[in-house]
């Protein structure tokens, strides 16, 4: 009975592991703590050192957590990659030594820092970089070589044309590009990302490499999984030979020949965690010497000659002084944690968002609590949980008042979040008319947070659309507002009105409508005034767009508001119809379909050459649709055309219809 009741823990433990497993290396959304994690993987690993009839191929123990998405094309290890084996204790670590030193002899520990993010493999062929890849499960993976491409770091062609090299990185975001992501996110009342190495992988796979690029990632090489035309001995050789080539390797590896100089590393190293411009989540230790190596051998998951030191994350206690409510530039109300000061991860924190209120739920976090926080990647301050409750304490509930105007906040039926639903609400308008003068929308320079703030207070705009009556009486009157700056400034409003549509519409701030999308639609439909009038099916039919994003423009676009706005807008000049970059109008009239991967051009391009030529493109194919451009591996598109009677064509065919 004792063995059974073991049995079904280790069963249940293994299922609960499966699942933060695939929230982690596959959804890069994990739902649990490292800590709590690392404690699951730890009972697991003691029941089946009791139990080991209980070890499967399937168990936790013996396999790495991900595996390889439909999102991309798979690509098969020929080198397995696999993973370290965790310890989180200096005894652990002279364990590992008294093992190692029951296997060989005269050896060296490399010791280098532990990068938290995405592991990748790089490929070389006479020196060109031709292919790079997820880890996946360590046996197949997702080819991600468009996107590895962007990253600056990973050089294209090496110094020396090697035949064949594979080496093994970790992909991450640097602390600073993390920072200014979530700080992006929390602008525009997104939800942020959890920390620097879910930011890396999500980046990672996104299906558009432009994305992937305007992350800022980053690479370190620490491992060569294959390579011909060089010997080498030592891993510490290796990645000296790697920097010669031009890679990015591995910060600060050092050699020791005892455990002792290497604990003494390995706690350097954390002592230093806030000084790398990196997340860092531990150090690793290797035997440096490569025949040792392949004495001491491997298990089904992790090599027998290295593990990796698990740093424990820097946690404070502090008491919850007050919740504060922010309101977002989509109304979007945001609680705020409000704590008695701590030093944490080398700077004083005394605030932390909460996201919502099922965040608030799940932890139960109430005024006057005794909570712990850190930081996200050691920059991000976040309440981890409540530790305790102070008598008499009640559930925190977020008011469907909003707190800057006193208007009524509701909540959609999909969304966790609570929302102003005042359209005139003044910290909607702040942050909505500095959004529309912003860089990226009508970029109206000038026009910064301090001078909205005084044109709002003093009554001169109402609504972005006022921005386009202000004359040089009004912005005379402002504090520290010079002729020369109102000069600029007017200068600045009036060349907006030329800007092309497509920053209009962002400039609106739409929900879900970014710059790609917005000019998506207004190469799809011309004009400001089309877009308006589409409907959501049609909307929805469009690549990159769906069901959820239709309807948001198409309620957006319907608003009494918003059409008021945009008429106002039209009346003062500001431009509305799309000026594309057509070249001729042989495709006028057509619409096309892209399906499957094309031989000398991506799909973005050859719908770029469509749309330059009068054509249209959409996601989806129907009796309307011209023509299907298929390529290699069409899918489900292409049967569907085959179905309806669709003319089927080729990149070749697309062209010659052109030189026609």
């Amino acid at each position: 009975m004792e063995s059974l009741t073991a049995r079904e823990e280790y069963e249940k433990l293994c299922r609960i592991v499966s699942e933060h497993n695939f929230n982690y290396y596959v959804l890069d959304n994990p739902t649990v703590e490292d800590s709590e994690y690392d404690e699951l993987m730890r009972r697991i690993k003691k029941l089946e050192a009791e139990n080991p009839s209980f070890v499967t191929e399937e168990s936790p123990t013996q396999k790495v957590g991900g595996f390889a998405l439909n999102t991309f094309e798979k690509v098969t290890h020929t080198v397995q990659m696999g993973s370290l084996q965790d310890v989180f204790s200096v005894e652990e670590l002279y364990e590992f030594d008294t093992r190692v030193k029951n296997a060989v002899s005269g050896f060296l520990y490399c010791v280098e820092p532990k990068i938290d993010g995405l592991s990748v493999s790089l490929e070389y062929v006479n020196g060109e970089f031709i292919r790079g890849s997820t880890r996946g499960d360590g046996f197949i993976g997702e080819d991600i070589t468009k996107n590895l491409k962007t990253i600056k770091s990973i050089p294209k062609r090496l110094s020396e044309p090697l035949p064949f090299l594979e080496v093994r990185g970790e992909v991450y975001m640097p602390k600073k590009s993390f920072e200014k992501l979530v700080t992006e996110q929390l602008k525009n009342d997104e939800q942020p990302a959890k920390n620097p190495r879910n930011a890396a992988a999500g980046s990672l796979r996104q299906k558009d490499s432009r994305i992937t690029a305007s992350r800022g990632l980053d690479i370190f090489i620490f491992n060569i999984q294959q390579i011909e035309g060089k010997t080498l001995t030592s891993h510490k050789e290796s990645l000296d030979y790697l920097k010669s080539l031009g890679f990015n390797v591995v910060d600060g590896y050092k050699t020791y020949d005892n455990m002792e100089d290497a604990v003494k590393r390995i706690e350097e190293i954390g002592a230093n965690r806030q000084s790398y411009s990196y997340d860092i989540d531990g150090a690793v230790i290797k035997v440096d010497d490569f025949a040792q190596r392949e004495t001491m051998g491997a298990t089904a998951k992790v090599p027998k000659w290295a593990v990796a030191y698990k740093y424990p994350p820097e946690e404070k206690e502090t008491k919850l002084l007050d919740i504060e409510i922010n309101v977002g530039r989509t109304g979007a109300l945001t609680p705020v944690a409000v704590f008695e000061p701590v030093w944490l991860a080398g700077t004083t924190v005394s605030r932390a968002v909460l996201h919502n209120q099922d965040f608030i739920d799940d932890k139960d976090i109430r005024i006057g609590d005794i909570i712990k926080v850190r930081k996200a990647g050691d920059i991000i301050p976040e309440v981890i949980s409540s530790v305790s409750h102070e008598p008499d304490s009640e559930p925190y509930k977020i008011p469907f008042i909003c707190p800057v105007c006193g208007g009524r906040a509701g909540k959609e039926k999909d969304e966790a979040v609570i929302r102003c639903l005042n359209i005139g609400c003044p910290a909607q308008l702040l942050k909505n008319i500095e959004h529309f003068a912003s860089r990226p929308a009508m970029n109206i320079d000038g026009l910064g947070e301090a001078i909205v703030k005084q044109l709002v207070e003093e009554r001169f705009i109402a609504t972005v659309a006022d921005l386009y009556t202000l004359d040089m009486n009004e912005l005379s009157l402002l504090s520290g507002f010079g002729a020369k700056s109102a000069a600029n400034l007017l200068k600045s409003i009036e060349n907006s009105k030329s800007n092309s549509p497509d920053r209009l519409l962002f400039a609106l701030g739409i929900k879900g409508i970014g710059q790609r999308n917005a000019t998506l639609l207004l190469r799809h439909y011309g004009s400001i005034e089309n877009v308006m009038k589409a409907e959501k099916e049609e909307i929805a039919s469009i690549e990159n767009f769906g069901d959820i994003l239709a309807e948001n423009i198409y309620n957006a676009l319907r608003n009494p508001d918003v059409i008021n706005l945009i008429e106002r807008l039209k009346s003062y000049g500001v431009n509305t119809v799309y000026v594309s970059e057509k070249k001729s109008d042989k495709f006028a009239g057509l619409t096309f379909v892209l399906t499957g991967t094309l031989p000398t051009m991506t799909r973005d391009e050859a719908k770029k050459l469509i749309e330059d030529n009068g054509g249209k493109c959409s996601g989806s194919v129907s009796k309307k649709t011209s023509y299907v451009l298929a390529g290699e591996e069409a899918g489900s598109k292409l049967t569907k055309a085959q179905e309806l009677g669709v003319k089927i064509i080729s990149q070749d065919e697309l062209l010659s219809m052109l030189e026609e």
